[in-house]
């Protein structure tokens, strides 16, 4: 959508000739994708059937309405996602950005967090880094939710005790709580700030923060007293209520209990704003001391309670359970397990997404379509400017009559956050033809996907949203499988080189490598003959301009070179370096390949060898042959190692190239050697592979219509067991360490 706002263009058109030029080029690499599966996300035959999954779960609860704080940007009318927001500002517009409570639409994930975290240990072929990256966002914490009794007062409440809950994982240190702090968005402090012009202030500062969790980590923390107090539960004394800038009042209570003795964020705050600081931990041969923050004053495993009456001397666990215990006959807490994870908001306040499948009434609340009323389409005629969702504007769109009494409503505007089409789309090429349905059997047949390839970058939106999706299609009857991926791949990034010019207020101009070059250690734009500035080597991305086009490529060297580099640069689970030396590289060797098959040929056609007396360097080749046959099997099936495949395979080139002799046996083994070398390298080189193969065996090729018999396909090279054995070795001689000769001996 925002590509679209920049060129003035509908994003549908825009996706539609980036969708036909995309498949230009993956069909120009040869890569094996059966087409009659392509399927497109925004197209209504396809989101139609997460719109009435949607409906499905509304029904069910599984998805829900509630108020959510967001990034909004006043002057656009939209809100902005946290990387949106840039040092408080609007991306687009530069307006200071608020934080504001709109109603959205969640599915409940968190329901299934215990089983999202279960089920990592049943994914054996997935990386072990993405695995505790899933388990550390899930974050699961097991700790006790209690409350501080608040005064029946003003502005507390219109009368009647209420409680003021938190949640906390080292309950052993309750005893040294000395200040509460509540969110800016907390009830308390919204009726704190009623009669306190500064207070309500610092509320509407804290309201143009990030809501992002790692801004809040890093950020200044701030607060204000509220000039309200608390009840401790267990002692009685009156606890100051504080608002702080860094208490997210969309995880956990809203609300976290301080103990700036034994948690370095509060001692910070405690020093800062000169509150009270009360030791209620102590480790053997340690001295607790207010000046400075001591790693030990955290650390539950060594530590034992102090100055906290009748629990003294319990470790963690002895006083976590007794804390508890007093608590929960109280009535005022209770362990509980609580998650990291957080409901999926899936509103967005954008055009170019699938439409919620919600009708506003008067009289009827908030009704879903029904599905035969699906899908609701999204008109593709706009032209978006950025200001607001246009969808808005469109009467023709919004005007409906109610589905359930008739009189006239209006459809939701948001749409789905895009992750949701990306949840599911690998189960719908399992039937991509059916209408009568989501999925159909077929999905049983081929799901879960034997080998998924993603970046490491998915770990913990798309992949865990894909793995909740497939329970939710589990429980709908539409699969049988718990996890939608057996086997995962996280390829690296593709890297290149960067450059730039910075103007006097900052912004900066990205310029293409290809734009670029060096003349006496400078770089220099072509198209001016002015200096730029090396930015350093960064992912591919638009935003740096720093990719490379793979039609320029395959236009100069053609699909294989292509396919090759990218194959040998680095393995697959690391970053590649973009290297125009290294493309020509992978080009040599091609034709280095190309050329011993055609000099082999030109003594005419023989067969491979079966047998025969060979030379030794005959027999030593043949012995590597065999040994890169399972080398290379082995990378690739196995391992997905195909750089060392790849190596191996020009290894034995390099060995062929010193064999000598034009005897019909040595022949023979050069033929064996070449078909097995093109075989190897078919699934990373298949155009050239397919014409070198076809030379080196006529009639090898497959013609339209033509009878598939033995020797027609190209097949893979199985290993010779006999070749690898070996009859002599080498044995060094060293004397004090020092090489003096070597032997031949026989095994």
């Amino acid at each position: 959508e925002n590509a679209a706002i920049a060129n003035n263009v509908p994003p549908a058109a825009w996706t539609y000739a980036n969708i036909d030029h995309m498949r230009t080029q993956l069909q120009a690499l040869g890569l094996a994708i059966d087409w009659s599966r392509e399927l497109a996300t925004c197209k209504p035959d396809y989101y139609r059937w997460e719109q009435w999954l949607f409906t499905r779960l509304f029904e069910k609860g599984v998805i829900y309405k509630k108020m959510a704080t967001v990034n909004w940007d006043p002057i656009d009318q939209t809100v902005l996602a946290n990387e949106q927001v840039i040092e408080g500002r609007g991306w687009r517009s530069g307006a200071l950005v608020e934080k504001r409570d709109i109603p959205m639409y969640f599915f409940r994930i968190t329901q299934y967090a215990d089983e999202l975290l279960s089920g990592l240990d049943n994914l054996p072929g997935w990386p072990e880094r993405v695995k505790t990256m899933q388990a550390n966002w899930i974050g699961k914490s097991v700790g006790v939710r209690l409350a501080f009794k608040s005064p029946p007062t003003p502005p507390f409440s219109k009368g009647g005790e209420e409680l003021l809950w938190v949640f906390t994982t080292r309950a052993d240190t309750l005893m040294g709580v000395t200040f509460v702090a509540v969110s800016a968005e907390h009830p308390l402090a919204t009726r704190a700030a009623e009669n306190d012009p500064a207070l309500a202030a610092f509320i509407a500062e804290c309201k143009q923060g990030s809501v992002a969790e790692a801004d809040m980590a890093t950020m200044e923390k701030k607060g204000m007293d509220t000039g309200l107090k608390v009840i401790h539960p267990l002692t009685g004394e009156a606890v100051p209520v504080w608002v702080g800038n860094y208490v997210l009042m969309s995880y956990g209570e809203g609300a976290v209990m301080a103990v700036p003795a034994h948690d370095e964020r509060d001692f910070g705050f405690a020093q800062k704003y000169k509150l009270p600081i009360k030791q209620v931990i102590g480790v053997e041969g340690e001295t607790f001391s207010l000046d400075a923050w001591a790693e030990w004053y955290g650390d539950k495993s060594r530590g034992h309670c102090v100055n906290s009456g009748k629990y003294d001397g319990l470790g963690y666990t002895a006083a976590v359970d007794a804390i508890a215990a007093d608590l929960e006959k109280l009535g005022l807490g209770e362990k509980k397990t609580q998650f990291r994870l957080r409901d999926w908001g899936i509103s967005r306040q954008r055009y170019w997404g699938c439409p919620i499948p919600i009708v506003h009434c008067d009289s009827c609340g908030d009704v879903p379509v029904p599905a035969e009323q699906l899908p609701v389409v999204l008109p593709e005629d706009v032209v978006p400017d950025g200001s607001g969702n246009p969808l808005n504007k469109r009467a023709d769109f919004i005007n409906c009559a109610c589905p359930k009494c008739g009189a006239p409503a209006r459809r939701e505007t948001d749409t789905m956050d895009t992750f949701v089409e990306s949840s599911w789309y690998y189960a719908r090429y399992t039937c991509p033809d059916f209408d009568g349905g989501m999925l159909d059997a077929r999905a049983n047949k081929w799901l879960p996907v034997d080998q998924y390839i993603g970046g490491i970058e998915h770990a913990i939106l798309h992949l865990l949203y894909a793995r909740f999706f497939h329970k939710l299609m589990r429980d709908e009857g539409l699969v049988t499988s718990d996890e939608p991926f057996v086997n995962l791949l996280t390829q690296g990034m593709v890297i290149a080189d960067t450059y730039y010019r910075e103007d006097a207020s900052g912004k900066k101009t990205w310029f293409n490598p290809a734009d670029v070059e060096l003349r006496d250690g400078v770089a220099i734009c072509k198209t001016d003959g002015q200096p730029v500035v090396v930015g350093g080597t960064e992912k591919m991305s638009k935003s740096k301009n720093n990719g490379v086009d793979p039609q320029a490529l395959i236009d100069l060297y053609g699909a294989d070179t292509a396919r090759l580099f990218t194959m040998f640069a680095a393995p697959p689970e690391q970053s590649l370096e973009w290297s125009d030396a290294g493309v020509e590289g992978a080009h040599r060797f091609l034709r280095r390949l190309w050329k011993a098959g055609y000099e082999h040929l030109q003594a005419g056609a023989i067969a491979a060898y079966t047998g025969g007396e060979l030379s030794e360097a005959a027999k030593t080749l043949r012995r590597q042959l065999h040994q890169t046959i399972q080398k290379v099997s082995d990378d690739i099936e196995r391992r997905k190692q195909f750089n060392t495949a790849i190596a191996a395979v020009m290894e034995l080139m390099n060995a062929l190239a010193k064999l000598e002799g034009d005897d019909a046996t040595t022949r023979s083994v050069r033929q064996e050697v070449l078909e097995a070398a093109v075989a190897l390298l078919a699934p990373m080189v298949p155009h050239i592979a397919e014409a070198l193969y076809a030379e080196l065996k006529p009639g090898a090729e497959l013609k339209p219509g033509a009878e598939l018999r033995p020797g027609a396909v190209m097949r893979w090279p199985t290993v010779d067991a006999s070749a690898l054995v070996q009859d002599e070795i080498e044995l060094m001689l060293q004397v004090n360490g020092k090489l003096r000769g070597q032997i031949r001996v026989a095994v």
